[in-house]
């Protein structure tokens, strides 16, 4: 496109926004067994997701690991939720900063002034919003095509201090894997790695794996 006055940015978004995999609103939860690796240690338990999102981890007795294996199973559901576009942004325009090989990336003006997004292929692979008064940075590399849209499996997400724009937290290199399960098209996560530098610069690895997972009835 010669003329960038041309890209209709909201429209670009809107697109790529409703090009994200979404659960169908009658979803009512699953339960498998889930297994935590890190550091030569493993964890195994079982767990319940119901349809309010809230996960109940099982046979796990460290607190924190619970923590880590929920906070996870909460993470992905709720991006999962079907909202639609104009009762989220709705209040928000979205203008051009630049177009390129990466994509188009805009910033936002209205309610959520500041925030920036960049779409490419109807897929947005950038996503650097400020939340509870942290900046979080979204970068994706790759997804996967449901069939139904599209879902991130290898992305990395940092926290950013929004006065100075400096690292508060370590960069997260995160890889998901996906499984379709149930006649109703449900892409379920069924892996994810996550790795990082510790406070000693080497590289760590948590892994999340689910296994032998049904739909709740």
């Amino acid at each position: 496109m010669d003329n960038l006055k041309e890209i209709n940015c909201k429209e670009i978004f809107k697109k790529a926004y409703e090009n994200r995999y979404t659960w169908k609103n009658d979803f009512h939860g699953y339960q498998g067994k889930c297994i935590f690796l890190t550091n030569n240690i493993i964890h195994k338990g079982d767990f319940v997701l119901g349809k309010d999102f809230k996960p109940n981890i099982q046979q796990i007795e460290d607190e924190k690991v619970v923590k880590s294996i929920a906070s996870q199973l909460f993470e992905v559901c709720i991006h999962r939720v079907k909202r639609e576009f104009e009762s989220v942004h709705s209040e928000n325009n979205f203008n051009l900063l630049k177009n390129s090989e990466s994509g188009i990336e805009m910033i936002v003006s209205g309610k959520n002034q500041g925030d920036k997004y960049r779409v490419k292929n109807e897929c947005i692979n950038m996503v650097r919003r400020k939340i509870h008064g942290t900046i979080i940075e979204i970068f994706v590399a790759e997804f996967i095509n449901t069939g139904m849209g599209s879902l991130s499996k290898k992305y990395s997400s940092q926290s950013i201090d929004p006065d100075t724009l400096k690292a508060k937290s370590q960069k997260l290199e995160y890889e998901d894997e996906f499984i379709n399960i149930g006649q109703e098209d449900y892409w379920i996560l069924k892996s994810r790695i996550i790795k990082y530098l510790n406070q000693n610069n080497e590289e760590e690895t948590q892994k999340f794996i689910f296994e032998d997972l049904s739909l709740l009835k």
